[in-house]
């Protein structure tokens, strides 16, 4: 399994719709391509205008595979939805799960 991870800074204002808009047009557009294994939102309770963004893939091939122009139209709406300038992806990252053998 892949982790890809998203830190977001969205005014606080805005993170409640932010998260309802990120299940409704990305999730939603997401869960349509094999691979995808779902999604979990971290909040900072120190920080509240920082959203993150926990998304499992079956693999990175699978992630990757998702196409741009598919990626490109779903940022495109969910902005129009949101506001262009009311969010900003800061920190970006990918991981490798690891599993263990059972004792």
């Amino acid at each position: 399994m892949v982790i890809e991870w998203l830190k977001v800074r969205v005014a606080p204002t805005l993170r409640e719709k932010y998260i309802q808009k990120d299940e409704e047009i990305w999730t939603a557009a997401l869960s349509k391509y094999p691979g995808y294994l779902g999604k979990q939102v971290w909040l900072d309770s120190n920080s509240p205008d920082i959203v993150v963004l926990v998304i499992h893939w079956a693999s990175r091939e699978a992630w990757k595979s998702v196409p741009a122009k598919d990626l490109e139209a779903t940022e495109k709406r969910f902005a129009q939805q949101l506001g262009q300038d009311t969010y900003k992806i800061i920190e970006a990252g990918e991981y490798q799960v690891r599993k263990f053998p059972q004792k």
